[in-house]
């Protein structure tokens, strides 16, 4: 199961980070669940073949639909693939999915939510297409082409920029606070609304994300290497 990315088209590269198509197929129907942790960038996630089946302590076993908004995640979610899998996700920058909704983030605070109740029939159109394609190529064109259609794509907002550097891990809160232009109050404030949480999650998550990205890539790293090389070592941001 490699994962295939795709680099957006040139006027989403600012608010889309990449779009991801997977593939796997299975002889067997088990119900064999995989650990998923949280990550810092909102998604929306895709699934033109088979269903997956999400188990996690808050909402018991459920199936997700065609297609789910995913927010601000903190939770791990433990996830079951079809026979015939395939995921078609698209990864946001900080503040993209907020464009795209027009809503605040942390009404999406650790809940996945079907696609179509935020974002009506013209999702479940883009559903359909994706069910109709055969590569991922095609799948690629298909999501591109809705969010070229759908998304804002005016220039990225001080508070974008920030939250953008904060993403790369380069910068402290207050750096990131006064590339906003804003006080570190009003940073926190517009963080809450633009990721769903505060930019101390924000930094956290990041840093997690960057130290479990390193174990998986390089798994003979000991933790105590992945926890310098992260940022562990210092005082938490």
């Amino acid at each position: 199961m490699v994962p295939t990315f795709y680099v957006p088209h040139p006027v989403l590269r600012n608010h889309i980070s990449h779009i991801m198509v997977v593939e796997a197929k299975s002889d067997q129907a088990i119900l064999n669940f995989s650990p998923f942790p949280p990550t810092p960038q909102h998604a929306i996630h895709f699934y033109p073949r088979d269903a997956v089946t999400v188990f996690n302590d808050k909402n018991g076993l459920q199936k997700h639909p065609g297609s789910i908004i995913v927010g601000p995640q903190v939770s791990q979610v433990n996830i079951a693939m079809g026979m015939h899998h395939i995921i078609v996700s698209v990864a946001f920058m900080p503040g993209g999915m907020h464009r795209l909704l027009k809503m605040p983030m942390h009404e999406l605070y650790d809940e996945p939510f079907d696609a179509t109740l935020l974002l009506g029939r013209e999702i479940a159109e883009v559903n359909e297409r994706l069910q109709e394609a055969q590569t991922a190529l095609e799948m690629k064109n298909v999501v591109e082409h809705f969010f070229m259609y759908k998304l804002d794509h005016s220039s990225l907002l001080p508070w974008e920029h920030a939250l953008k550097a904060q993403l790369q891990g380069s910068m402290t809160i207050e750096s990131a606070a006064s590339l906003a232009c804003l006080s570190l109050r009003q940073y926190e404030r517009r963080t809450k609304e633009i990721m769903g949480y505060s930019p101390k999650i924000f930094s956290r998550l990041v840093r997690f994300s960057k130290a479990y990205r390193l174990k998986e890539q390089q798994p003979r790293l000991n933790w105590t290497s992945i926890a310098h090389s992260c940022g562990y070592s210092t005082r938490c941001i």
